[in-house]
């Protein structure tokens, strides 16, 4: 049996923020496995079914985000799942918008909930699937960053972000995590920058100047 832990922040003013990937994503799988995420017990709103043949529990922990781990202690308290069942969905700054990072361990890096999870699990050799939101410009602070609405362009870098995250999380529930590490974990290629001449000429403010490379 799996555990799938979306991460986010309850309530109607962060739903659809950046910091709500994981619950984003979670929908995604309770939609195509038609799993009803309405039950409120262990600080969580959750909902049982199978992706396969295999019993999953899709949870959204109602903690909010800095206080994740509660909720993660309660519900593997209640379903005894081995820590390589439990499978965490969360966003991430340190990764460039839209692309995803697939790990079978590891520590919680930058984000708060994970740090808690970590915390209170005494243990991080469980799965996770991070999404990239990108770093904030230099406009905006780091909260208002992850707790702020992303516009039309960075809503069509995330969709099928989410929807591969889901898809991830399948292989991994199926026993294919190496498969959804080669398939996803993709750094995005790119763009080659013109060869300059090493000595080119050009002209700025009347004078000639010389730029090197």
């Amino acid at each position: 049996m799996f555990l799938v832990l979306g991460l986010g922040n309850p309530g109607r003013e962060y739903q659809n923020t950046r910091h709500n990937i994981g619950f984003m994503t979670l929908d995604i799988l309770a939609d195509r496995y038609n799993v009803d995420i309405c039950r409120h017990n262990f600080r969580s709103v959750f909902g049982e079914g199978r992706i396969g043949t295999e019993r999953v529990v899709l949870a959204k922990p109602e903690t909010f985000m800095n206080n994740s781990g509660w909720a993660a202690r309660d519900l593997l308290n209640w379903y005894k799942c081995e820590n390589s069942e439990l499978i965490v969905i969360y966003d991430d700054i340190d990764l460039p918008i839209g692309t995803l990072r697939v790990r079978a361990g590891g520590s919680s890096g930058t984000h708060n909930g994970m740090r808690s999870i970590i915390y209170q699990l005494g243990f991080d050799d469980f799965p996770r699937v991070r999404v990239g939101i990108g770093h904030p410009d230099g406009q905006r602070n780091l909260v208002s960053h992850v707790l702020g609405a992303p516009d039309a362009e960075e809503r069509a870098l995330l969709l099928p972000a989410m929807n591969s995250a889901a898809d991830a999380v399948e292989l991994i529930v199926r026993g294919e995590l190496k498969e959804a590490q080669a398939r996803f974990n993709k750094r995005p290629k790119q763009e080659k920058k013109p060869a300059e001449e090493p000595h080119a000429r050009r002209e700025e403010n009347g004078h000639a100047e010389e730029a090197h490379e």
